[in-house]
């Protein structure tokens, strides 16, 4: 990726989960959030990041909702949209395909992550043109993490599964998304992942985990609490709260100074 120009960068938004456990029956991307679908969030917050230069969504299969809120996006950002795939992989690589060429890095964003704010789209950008092929954004976790096994039949009636081990919390994360990749990189890895027989291809689950099983390092920058995952309906209801939040947040103006540290 050149280093001396601003990297020409293209998006790939997923956006053709069904949205089963929101319980709408509707697909995830056009549930409404604060008024607005799921995905013209997504979409406002890629374009206030100013990094893309051209963004393809890939959307259910027969979804004229979703195309027509790509087709209502302005701006000098063309965005587009494509069918998506039975998998998430296949939804990606759908986009990859509608981005076109002669792009130098590629993000893959999930449109469920639909608060993610500017900035972290910011960061994985300013880490592809520092040289990385595959970064993604991170936040510590929190919670203490147990691995569990199945308990031994004659533990069956206490309970179903058992602590197998602690993981050093220090040293995990959770990912976020949009996850930045070399774009020869990224359309290489999805040609392996097409030669793939179905069971291996099932045990990659995002794009930052195909490349590193082919040995790419994968940098990690730090992420967002804002860019939660919306899956359930407790998620939508937080993420709606956030929206309030955000709306009652004073902006500064000519006359209002911004806040420094020492302030």
């Amino acid at each position: 990726m050149p280093r001396s120009s601003k990297p020409r960068i293209g998006v790939v938004v997923v956006a053709a989960g069904s949205g089963q456990r929101l319980g709408y029956g509707l697909p995830k991307a056009q549930v409404p959030l604060a008024g607005r679908t799921i995905l013209a969030h997504a979409l406002e917050g890629i374009l206030a990041s100013g990094v893309a230069e051209r963004i393809c969504v890939a959307v259910p299969v027969g979804d004229c909702v979703l195309r027509t809120v790509c087709e209502g996006v302005s701006g000098r950002v063309p965005v587009t949209a494509v069918e998506g795939g039975a998998s998430r992989a296949a939804s990606v690589s759908q986009a990859l395909a509608g981005l076109g060429p002669d792009l130098d890095g590629i993000l893959v964003h999930d449109a469920a992550r639909a608060l993610t704010p500017p900035e972290v789209f910011v960061r994985v950008v300013d880490a592809l043109a520092a040289g990385a092929k595959a970064v993604i954004p991170a936040v510590p976790v929190a919670d203490t993490i147990k691995t569990a096994v199945p308990s031994a039949a004659g533990q069956q009636s206490i309970a179903s599964e058992k602590v197998a081990g602690t993981p050093d919390r220090s040293r995990l994360r959770a990912v976020q998304t949009p996850q930045g990749f070399d774009a020869a990189a990224l359309t290489s890895a999805h040609r392996t992942l097409a030669a793939m027989g179905p069971l291996e291809a099932e045990a990659i689950t995002d794009d930052a985990m195909l490349l590193e099983s082919q040995g790419t390092d994968v940098f990690l920058v730090p992420g967002s609490p804002e860019a939660l995952k919306i899956t359930t309906a407790l998620d939508l209801m937080t993420a709606e709260a956030l929206v309030a939040a955000r709306s009652r947040t004073v902006q500064p103006t000519a006359n209002q100074p911004v806040p420094t540290m020492e302030d």
